[in-house]
């Protein structure tokens, strides 16, 4: 019993957003964090020199209008952006579950990074047996990292997308929901074995509704023991 909560409460692993491309900030919460995520659709023009100064893991993103993205141009664009930040140095690729021709697109990722695919529910969250079923088809895509973000109508979103989790223990998965309602499931997320959760880098930097800062996440995982 005391090696299982030992596993529980590990230190949470923070994914910080990047949505512009003020290197400082970048240069300033470098330290504090696991991993990036670069927005490509938000960042726009530049993007690739943001990239080059990581010097953490970084998740390449260029979300799709229809889950919540900023993504202009077209599709054939959008992934060639997104397998150029391989080249770049991304750790891993997001693709969203809906993207078209999704199968090859995996097998071009996954030959050169680690495959993040993608929900997003900009409505409402599904019952648990529903977000089950997402997290199913990406593993059977072919993902490495399952990723299902709803939108909380209720505080009991909360903890559907927290028992997606813990439903399966065997996978990297990452899972909550937006809005202020889903607070709660962005902080214990990775407490409860996610993979990690995301974070704004500062206030008025968020990348969707409900996204904690870095350092407030910091704060609130040293007043649970978890810093």
């Amino acid at each position: 019993m005391n090696g299982f909560w030992l596993h529980k409460m590990r230190k949470p692993k923070i994914c910080a957003a990047i949505v512009d491309n003020n290197v400082k900030s970048i240069v300033d919460i470098q330290p504090l964090v696991d991993l990036f995520e670069l927005r490509i659709d938000l960042v726009g023009d530049g993007w690739q020199d943001i990239a080059k100064e990581l010097k953490k893991p970084w998740i390449a993103c260029n979300r799709l209008p229809e889950e919540g993205g900023q993504w202009k141009e077209s599709e054939a664009r959008r992934i060639e952006q997104l397998l150029h930040a391989i080249e770049l140095g991304a750790s891993i690729v997001d693709i969203e579950l809906r993207t078209k021709n999704l199968e090859n697109i995996v097998a071009m990722v996954k030959k050169r990074a680690g495959c993040l695919i993608s929900s997003h529910d900009l409505e409402k969250t599904p019952p648990l047996d529903g977000v089950k079923a997402i997290i199913d088809r990406q593993q059977k895509a072919g993902a490495d990292i399952c990723k299902v973000v709803t939108t909380a109508r209720s505080t009991n979103d909360n903890w559907t997308l927290l028992q997606a989790v813990t439903a399966f223990p065997a996978l990297q998965t990452v899972s909550f929901a937006m809005g202020p309602l889903g607070t709660l499931s962005r902080v214990l997320s990775p407490v409860v074995g996610g993979y990690f959760t995301y974070a704004s880098m500062e206030t008025g930097k968020e990348s969707a509704p409900g996204q904690v800062t870095v350092r407030d996440l910091i704060r609130l995982y040293e007043m649970m023991g978890l810093g």
